[in-house]
């Protein structure tokens, strides 16, 4: 609790008593001077206000969620309740039905992907990177543009890249809707400030319900119904989330929770979004709901991005063996959207003040995670015979953005993705700085 006394100027805490100058005042009457503007706050010494601050906190109404936690003894047997377990599965390991591709009838496999069987494979892995998504929409557009796009047989989403995957996976025919989407957003359209010192006690520094209502509009029942049809098909959209319990990267068959005919599918998989787009303590984590040995308990998921930028396939599957049983066609080709620049963003850190520090720090990670992730997909895809193909922002992008969701700076990023797609320049083979002589 409070310590009854403070080393510095003798104050009995422990008592709510505070000395600044030749007055005392009880908790109860700084609060009541405080209301009344007797007491200026420059004229209580730091001490004393700071204490006051922390105080005001601990017995403010705002608080954040109270949760019932799952175990760790029973994630195991966690699932989401109505929802068989292969609905998703951990990120950094061998998914737990990769045993089923050695043992399952080949009459198994046909039955479970009918279209894609003995066809030619491309697989699409979005990144984060925030307003930085844009450019991965008009890549896509510009992609449609070119007439080269492909149908994809996977898609996988992180983040910003969680919102956009859903059109990239339904196809060119949602690219004016996903434009519209993102050079549309406004931060006002995305968040709300959630009030001062209220937010230390809270799970956020913002509301959500802006970005929420935003996911409503464009992730209706409709997409819903028409995700479930290709998964039926044997397509696969795949989305992150980071269980922040765990601290593990979480994936999510989003089409096995579409064509599971549940009502409250949709209601999940916007959740799903949501959460893999909640930048920690910026946005609200998503509490979702799971059920083990009878009991409910909730989990706390966040930005995908916490963990890993983009993701293709855990790297514990052996896609060798799903080739082979699949009967692919020709090379499947595996290609990267990376929603953000690569080359470092020179800014002064002056002066060093802590948050100024801090998020620097937290840029220079992301950057590195990001190109460790392109490393990562390019050593996958050499092992497992994949072409590989990746883009991000051209390095002499240098329009700044006016705030975390700027609709001129998105749009600028869409006419870029656009042109370099269009124009077939986007893409790269070998991870940056890599060369294979």
């Amino acid at each position: 609790m409070i310590s009854k006394r403070h080393p510095s100027n003798g104050s009995n805490i422990g008592r709510r008593v505070f000395t600044s100058g030749r007055k005392r005042h009880t908790l109860q009457h700084l609060k009541l001077q405080v209301a009344r503007r007797r007491i200026p706050a420059r004229a209580w010494g730091w001490g004393v206000l700071i204490t006051f601050i922390l105080m005001t906190i601990m017995q403010g109404c705002a608080s954040a969620p109270k949760r019932n936690p799952l175990p760790q003894n029973m994630s195991k047997e966690a699932q989401i309740p109505g929802y068989s377990k292969n609905i998703r599965y951990w990120g950094d390991g061998p998914p737990p039905y990769m045993e089923k591709w050695y043992t399952a009838s080949q009459a198994e496999i046909v039955h479970h992907f009918p279209d894609i069987m003995g066809r030619e494979q491309i697989y699409l892995a979005i990144s984060g990177g925030g307003a930085n998504g844009a450019y991965g929409v008009g890549i896509l557009s510009g992609w449609t543009a070119a007439g080269t796009r492909p149908e994809f047989a996977m898609v996988t989403g992180i983040s910003t890249g969680a919102l956009i995957a859903p059109f990239a996976f339904l196809g060119p025919d949602y690219d004016a809707e996903l434009k519209e989407a993102y050079t549309t957003l406004t931060d006002k359209g995305v968040y709300k400030k959630r009030g001062g010192l209220a937010t230390l006690r809270m799970d956020a520094a913002t509301d959500d319900a802006p970005l929420k209502a935003h996911i409503a509009k464009y992730i209706d029942q409709k997409k819903i119904e028409a995700i479930a049809v290709e998964h039926r098909k044997g397509r696969r959209l795949f989305i992150g989330t980071t269980n922040l319990d765990a601290i593990r990267p979480v994936l999510w068959n989003i089409g096995s929770i579409a064509a599971s005919g549940r009502p409250d599918a949709v209601e999940l998989i916007r959740t799903i979004l949501l959460a893999s787009a909640s930048i920690p303590a910026i946005f609200p984590p998503q509490y979702i709901q799971v059920e083990a040995d009878g009991q409910r308990y909730d989990e706390i998921h966040v930005d995908g991005g916490t963990v890993t930028q983009a993701f293709l396939y855990p790297m514990g599957m052996d896609w060798r063996i799903i080739k082979k049983r699949l009967k692919v066609k020709g090379t499947p080709r595996a290609y990267i959207i990376r929603n953000s620049r690569l080359a470092p963003d020179w800014v002064s850190v002056n002066p060093p003040k802590t948050l100024t520090i801090a998020g620097r720090a937290a840029e220079s990670m992301i950057r590195s995670e990001g190109i460790g992730d392109l490393y990562r997909i390019y050593l996958e895809s050499m092992r497992d015979g994949l072409g590989y193909y990746w883009t991000a922002i051209p390095d002499d992008f240098d329009m700044k953005s006016k705030g975390m969701f700027d609709p001129q700076y998105m749009q600028k990023l869409v006419e870029v993705g656009y042109r370099r797609a269009k124009s077939g320049e986007a893409w790269k083979t070998t991870p940056p700085g890599f060369k294979v002589k």
